[in-house]
């Protein structure tokens, strides 16, 4: 580097002076140019190495955590199963082995322990639901779009139950603001409401937050079904009653609104069934959870599987309990 400085100052009276050849001195400025050359390619190639490790690096730790979520849930799943023997065990040995006689008390408790879940349901980030008018709604939308109660409603208790996304944030904060913040203020006021007031979403580690309601849908997403069109010419939003899918599914009067739990779960259901869940099926269901997650580009990430796998256990655990309360629609 010296030695290109010294090239790069030198002037040709000063070569005359110092006696040097001025065919050499042209050789040395061909070669330190080919050095240059060859250190700036160096140097890209440093930095994409740089990046791919800082990459590698994140992607490592999130799998870590990924693994040691797993790790959690599997020492939980262990111990549910040993306690179930247990209780096996003992009510066996009450009974003295008639296995007739352990069949029933387990379907007495599994109804009595249905009926107390019900009971206590709530749907968090908008007014308590019970678990039977979930269902109700839940079924009402699958009637329209195809999508199975069960899974809408590990959908809805996911999102409504994800800790940082459960309506502690604001919209000037936490919402993108090219993106966000011009059609929420719409929706609010079209609403009726001040958009100070609407709780939203908290901005969680992976993005901006914003998310509206018990669905917790952004208000970007929100436009597609609600009813609200985008002006060119005075580059605004603005909502018409003729585009509000949600509110002629529902069969409402007013405009759609995402903190109100029937129009919640009507959306939720749109975009389900726009996802692929309609289809039906372990695979597609989780496929279509992670599309309503993370969008059809990012749904295949391993990053982003704790959700999908999440939902699949919800719609399993309330599957089981329509069952068992007999409330399942043929």
């Amino acid at each position: 580097m010296r030695k290109t400085d010294e090239i790069d100052s030198a002037s040709l009276v000063e070569i005359m002076l110092g006696n040097k050849n001025l065919s050499d001195f042209f050789i040395d400025i061909d070669s330190f140019e080919s050095i240059k050359q060859a250190l700036g390619v160096s140097l890209q190639e440093i930095q994409f190495a740089k990046y791919t490790t800082e990459t590698e690096k994140k992607e490592l730790t999130e799998k870590k955590i990924e693994e040691s979520e797993l790790k959690k849930l599997q020492e939980l799943e262990k111990k549910q199963l040993e306690k179930n023997e247990a209780n096996k065990q003992y009510i066996l040995k009450v009974t003295k082995g008639k296995e007739d006689e352990y069949q029933k008390i387990i379907k007495g408790k599994e109804k009595t322990a249905a009926e107390i879940r019900v009971a206590l349901f709530e749907l968090r980030g908008t007014k308590a639901i019970p678990f039977g008018q979930a269902l109700i709604y839940a079924q009402q939308v699958s009637k329209q779009t195809g999508v199975r109660p069960a899974f809408l409603l590990g959908i809805i208790a996911e999102e409504s139950n994800l800790g940082e996304n459960v309506g502690t944030g604001n919209w000037i904060d936490d919402m993108h603001p090219e993106r966000d913040r011009p059609i929420f203020k719409v929706i609010a006021t079209t609403l009726g409401f001040d958009p100070d007031k609407m709780p939203v979403s908290k901005k969680p580690w992976y993005g901006w937050g914003g998310a509206m309601g018990p669905a917790q849908f952004i208000p970007s997403t929100w436009v597609y079904y609600g009813g609200y069109e985008y002006n060119k010419n005075t580059e605004t939003w603005y909502y018409d009653q003729s585009k509000d899918t949600i509110r002629k599914l529902v069969g409402t009067s007013g405009p759609s609104s995402p903190w109100e739990p029937e129009d919640a779960f009507m959306a939720s259901g749109i975009l389900l069934h726009d996802n692929g869940a309609a289809k039906g099926g372990y695979d597609n269901e989780r496929l279509a959870a992670l599309r309503y997650l993370a969008g059809w580009k990012n749904a295949t990430k391993p990053a982003y599987s704790f959700y999908g796998d999440d939902v699949m256990a919800l719609a399993t655990k309330y599957q089981g309990l329509i069952k068992i309360l007999g409330t399942e629609k043929k």
